[in-house]
């Protein structure tokens, strides 16, 4: 596997790490704003730096992106959130927004096996 590839598969293990997290919870948790920060710095030191992709791995570094800002949104109205069942809602959207971004890191992963760096 390339270096940009173990890149990949960093990110996707941070994300599995703050998804694991979120699945054990019922309220926030405020190392998970710490957690997010390590993954959107990692995505923004580490992995935009990658310009040589080919388009379909430029359209998933794209979504990326902006599931991780989405995440970051999500987070912050789980902060602010009070009542029981907006918890409950705001962490079920982190669920999803997590395993969303994990499913884009193994197409991604996956997408290297067919294709030369």
């Amino acid at each position: 596997m390339s270096f940009k590839y173990q890149k990949y598969q960093e990110l996707k293990t941070l994300v599995e790490v703050l998804l694991s997290d979120v699945n054990k919870a019922h309220i926030y948790d405020p190392t998970w704003k710490s957690l997010l920060g390590e993954i959107s710095g990692f995505f923004a030191r580490e992995i935009t730096v990658f310009t040589d992709l080919e388009s379909r791995q430029q359209s998933y570094q794209t979504e990326i992106s902006k599931q991780i800002r989405l995440l970051e949104v999500d987070m912050m109205f789980l902060q602010s959130a009070k009542q029981t069942l907006t918890i409950k809602s705001r962490l079920e959207s982190i669920q999803q927004r997590a395993e969303t971004l994990i499913r884009y890191c193994q197409a991604i992963l996956e997408i290297s096996i067919s294709v030369k760096d």
